[in-house]
């Protein structure tokens, strides 16, 4: 302000951050707000969390919880298990399946966040951080906080789930693995760019050569559109240089006939 010619006190400068929230110098140094400590960890940070789904059998409901993992930067997602009893073992053994040295997915992470839901008990934490990644526990009122888990959990209801019956264990496992094939490899995310996140190399992307295929899952429920690799013949042929008369009589092709 003493470049542009106006004489302020210490007091009014310390008045105006104050009614915007802004903490002073000397602290604002050691300050991280949410939104800057999610972008700029953002490659080694992993969200959990669960969500439920019911379950029809001849004794009536039975409510499964399934346990799911998201690596914020790939977006790519880990389901862990699914169980109608969350107990304290089974989500234990989870947590060491989770941070195996070599394959398991938290392997790359320094984060995990997590709500403070009462199945994430203590001795969870203690094995995650067992395996170097620090579990953070986000304030109970902010699912907010945890969006990218949140964001993935209505995705993977109103997308898939919501519009199933589920009569045992095993269609829920089919439903989700047909559905995680599909977000991983076949479905635009606007959050990336509107690119797929795992494109399968034996179907290229962004090509304007070969017949148009469309690949279901789950009897129609997600579609993907993508063209068909020609083969090296296709290839060869349209490459050739054609034969002049070939080219001629092409253009009337009722000639062709005498």
């Amino acid at each position: 302000m003493a470049n542009l010619g106006h004489k302020l006190s210490d007091q009014t400068v310390g008045n105006i951050l104050g009614r915007h929230d802004v903490p002073p110098a000397p602290k604002r140094k050691h300050t991280t707000n949410w939104k800057d400590f999610i972008r700029t960890h953002l490659d080694v940070l992993a969200g959990t969390d669960f969500f439920t789904l019911e379950v029809v059998t001849l004794k009536g409901l039975i409510t499964y919880y399934v346990l799911f993992f998201i690596h914020l930067e790939t977006r790519r997602v880990c389901l862990a298990g699914m169980t109608p009893h969350p107990r304290q073992e089974w989500i234990k053994q989870i947590a060491r399946n989770l941070t195996l040295e070599q394959w398991g997915f938290l392997g790359n992470c320094r984060y995990l966040l997590h709500d403070r839901d009462t199945k994430f008990c203590r001795s969870f934490d203690k094995i995650i951080e067992l395996g170097n990644v620090k579990p953070i526990p986000l304030p109970a009122p902010r699912p907010n906080l945890n969006a990218f888990a949140e964001r993935w959990v209505k995705s993977v209801k109103e997308e898939c789930l919501s519009k199933l019956v589920l009569f045992s264990q095993a269609s829920i496992k089919r439903a989700l693995q047909q559905y995680l094939i599909h977000y991983h490899e076949e479905r635009n995310h606007q959050g990336k760019g509107n690119a797929l996140l795992f494109p399968s190399q034996a179907r290229p992307v962004g090509s304007e050569q070969g017949s148009v295929q469309c690949q279901q899952r789950l009897v129609g429920l997600q579609k993907y559109y993508y063209r068909q690799a020609a083969s090296a013949a296709q290839r060869a042929i349209r490459s050739s240089p054609q034969d002049s008369t070939s080219l001629r009589f092409s253009k009337w092709p009722w000639l062709c006939s005498y």
